[in-house]
């Protein structure tokens, strides 16, 4: 197609504007793109006309791609390409600067292609940084912060604007991305953005300061939730590593990383007992190290979580001052034998290789002796280990163990290898002196991961390649090549996946008896081999040598379970709901692609068959009547006339953003497990999802945290004789009329010494603060979790809101009880 020069004729803009407008209206956007090239030739001064045309161009859209305006500047960029004559060195200097102005003017949309292409048309980063400071000043007086950020990465201009002005309202609004590329590239920029975000994470930092900096961010409670501590300090954790910033300019954050590590080790150790006493101890070192802080809240922590002794010996390894410890500390330190003073191991260390009978009866055990598991840790042993695993048809069982840091550091390096073939466990130790860098031992890795002629076997492989790109960097320089891999996770999800296909009742056949807490590859030895691993040894400190025998053992079953999982299910795959060549069962980027691709075409689909099943999913928790239990989750499906279901059978998770809904939802007696922002997904699998309590009466209560050590006798002898005097009438507890659909358990079940409940769980005593016994004269606790509940102040107001829904009376709201009966109080 042939065009005249712009000289030749001169267009009204206004003409071209209303033919385009027209083509617009009627869809026909092929006429519109020829009336657009057409046109734009016409026009005695194109890059005038075309800023004419977009000033008045309707229906201007923010943000939108479809629109007039959007369309006319993509055709006009298509045209100037075969036009470079038009350009801004074809007008005067005062002209071209006049044309900036008015498409700097312009600049409010988001789509890229929009910015950038009146960026280049018009030149825009020669102009005055001054002019381009004042327009951004201005985009920021219309509350348009993430269109000023994004035009001011694109002008370059991040230096000549203040970076807390610019960061803190996107941060606010959610939009940390945003104020990462804002500051990224610029060295001093990105830190300042990381000691900013760390001096949030300060315990007295007060979300009100802000306000008075920033008065028109106008802070709803919803855009505070974004600078909330344990958002914040996933962020400066993260961007420390992305920019590689010192850690020391962030004490705050990786200060409450390590309590949040250290209530999490408490909780494992004391209430979950997942974890040995060693291992606690190990991990507890590591966290807390040289931190006073840290050090003091550990030694308040097992005064609540365990005894006074325990406390008290580690306040006498970290020397804590006298006037920072605990009340009964101090006097538990000066009533300890020297003997006792010093932190000591409570469990015994292994040297037998072989298992108890209980253990064995109870777990997975790999049925090899001692002397077939060899550690690699010179180059000589390294060369026998070689001459074995890479041998042409071998199937290799690959695991790896790292050193936990509990999110302190995001990547750690790999410990330990273990290499499992039939007759044999390899632990490739690199921690052994400078065998890590050794040339051959990164040999090694490369011939073992590239050789497609050696099946590798392993589960989750992804955490695996990434802690060993973290030990050896040059695996980054030069990537490692993969051949002859086989991840099992891609398998245990298949067969997943085809549990579930043949069942109408849900996962029921996927989970291995009832209320497994089995996951991941311990679940897939499970179901396969019928037995699960022992995870005990799974969070120990790797980097300590000798490592123990129990240590050793759970690294070998960790490898050698591969061998013999793949060898079960490959004999008969069709029985797992698996094609016959496992190699098929692929995780590959294509085949997620593909997966992808799939999920979309059918969403639209499927879309209305999901919520129509979500609907109904009220109706199918109904509970059958051979195991009502049972039934809330794997029901009958019911007749159209099923009476509404209530409350206390459903169950509900709700994730960090619907807490407030969760809340609610337990005050209408819906059993709701409400997620931390920190909280993996899977936590959801550990809801306790149990409606039997037992009803403590007070006296009761103040004995067992007397035992414990929780209620100093002074305040217990003090209480009691307030409540002799004030509360006769309580020899005769109530239970609440409102929890009709709780069981109720009697307290002989209860053990008096270890005050445990018969399914091992710990009555959570260090949750109740002494002062509320003069108030509360029964409290409730669940039998299956030890969690203690009692009525709060906010109680009556929680009865009115709901009095409806839970069809309360006023004589309820007054004293909603009944009186338990005799076998009930024994």
């Amino acid at each position: 197609m042939s065009h005249t020069t712009p000289e030749a004729s001169g267009l009204d803009p206004a003409m071209l504007r209303d033919q385009l407008f027209d083509l617009w209206n009627r869809k026909d956007l092929q006429m519109l793109h020829l009336a657009a090239l057409q046109g734009f030739s016409k026009l005695s001064e194109p890059l005038e006309a075309l800023l004419t045309i977009l000033e008045s161009c309707p229906g201007k859209q923010k943000g939108r791609s479809h629109t007039l305006g959007h369309h006319i500047l993509m055709e006009f960029q298509t045209w100037i390409k075969e036009h470079p004559q038009v350009n801004l060195s074809s007008v005067s200097e005062q002209q071209a600067v006049a044309l900036q102005r008015r498409a700097l003017n312009l600049l409010t949309d988001t789509q890229p292609n929009f910015v950038d292409s009146l960026i280049n048309i018009y030149q825009l980063n020669s102009l005055d940084p001054a002019i381009l400071r004042l327009h951004i000043t201005g985009l920021h007086a219309l509350n348009c912060y993430k269109e000023a950020a994004t035009l001011s990465i694109k002008l370059n201009l991040q230096e000549e604007l203040n970076m807390e002005e610019m960061c803190v309202p996107l941060i606010v609004q959610d939009k940390m991305s945003v104020a990462v590329s804002f500051v990224s590239g610029y060295s001093h920029l990105e830190e300042r953005l990381v000691k900013l975000l760390d001096s949030w994470c300060h315990p007295s930092f007060c979300v009100a300061e802000l306000n008075s900096q920033f008065p028109r961010l106008n802070l709803t409670k919803q855009r505070m939730e974004q600078i909330q501590p344990k958002m914040l300090t996933k962020h400066v954790l993260r961007l420390m590593e992305k920019f590689k910033i010192d850690k020391g300019l962030c004490p705050n954050a990786l200060h409450k990383r390590r309590l949040d590590s250290l209530r999490f080790l408490m909780y494992k150790r004391f209430v979950d007992k997942g974890m040995t006493e060693e291992n606690w101890i190990d991990h507890v070192q590591y966290v807390v190290a040289d931190d006073l802080e840290l050090q003091i809240h550990l030694v308040e922590m097992l005064v609540r979580y365990s005894c006074l002794r325990k406390a008290s010996q580690w306040s006498l390894r970290y020397n804590i001052p006298r006037y920072r410890l605990p009340y009964g500390v101090w006097e538990t330190q000066q009533s300890l034998p020297r003997a006792l003073q010093q932190i000591s191991l409570s469990d015994t260390a292994e040297t037998e290789w072989e298992s108890a009978q209980s253990h064995c009866e109870k777990f997975y055990q790999v049925p090899l002796t001692k002397d077939k598991v060899h550690f690699v840790d010179t180059p000589e042993a390294l060369e026998r280990c070689q001459s074995i695993v890479l041998k042409e048809g071998v199937v290799v069982g690959v695991d790896m163990e790292w050193q936990p840091t509990f999110g302190c550091i995001s990547t750690q390096q790999v410990a330990l290898i273990q290499l499992a073939v039939s007759d044999r466990v390899f632990l490739v130790d690199l921690c052994a002196r400078r065998f890590c860098e050794h040339p051959e031992t990164i040999r090694f890795i490369r011939s073992l991961f590239s050789q497609q002629s050696v099946l590798k076997l392993g589960y989750g492989m992804a955490g695996d390649l990434k802690c060993l790109l973290a030990t050896w960097p040059q695996l980054q320089e030069d990537p490692l090549k993969m051949e002859g891999m086989l991840d099992l996770l891609s398998i245990h999800k298949k067969i997943q996946h085809s549990a579930l296909s043949r069942t109408h009742n849900g996962p029921k056949e996927v989970l291995v008896g009832e209320d497994c807490a089995e996951k991941g590859l311990s679940l897939l030895v499970q179901q396969v081999l019928g037995r699960p691993l022992d995870k005990t040894e799974q969070m120990s400190n790797w980097e300590k040598r000798p490592l123990r025998i129990s240590q050793i053992r759970y690294a070998v079953a960790d490898a050698y379970c591969l061998l013999e999982v793949y060898s079960v299910v490959s004999r008969n795959p069709a029985s797992f709901g698996l094609p016959d060549d496992l190699r098929s069962i692929s995780s590959s980027q294509s085949e997620m692609s593909r997966d992808k691709k799939l999920k979309e075409k059918k969403g639209k689909q499927t879309k209305q068959t999901l919520e129509k099943e979500e609907c109904q999913g009220a109706q199918r928790v109904s509970p059958s009547r051979s195991d009502p239990e049972k039934g809330v989750l794997y029901g009958e499906k019911p007749s159209e006339d099923s009476p509404p279901l209530p409350p206390q059978q459903l169950r509900v998770v709700c994730d960090n953003m619907l807490q407030g809904l969760g809340r609610y939802l337990r005050c209408l007696g819906v059993d709701v497990v409400m997620l931390e922002n920190t909280d993996d997904h899977r936590v959801a699998a550990k809801a306790c999802n149990s409606d039997q309590y037992v009803a403590v009466p007070r006296d009761d209560m103040v004995g067992m945290l007397k035992k414990k050590g929780l209620l100093p006798d002074q305040d217990n002898t003090d209480l009691m004789h307030q409540e002799e005097e004030k509360h006769d009438d309580i020899l005769t507890p109530k239970l609440p009329r409102y929890a009709l659909q709780c069981r109720w358990a009697s307290l002989s079940g209860l053990d008096p010494d270890t005050l445990t409940f018969p399914g091992g769980a710990p009555i959570q005593l260090h949750t109740v603060p002494p002062t509320l016994l003069p108030r509360i004269p029964l409290f409730y606790i669940c039998t299956r979790c030890g969690k203690v509940f009692w009525e709060g102040s906010h109680f009556g107001r929680v009865l009115s809101m709901f009095q409806e829904v839970l069809h309360i009376s006023d004589e309820d709201n007054e004293s909603a009880a009944v009186p338990i009966t005799a076998a009930q109080q024994n």
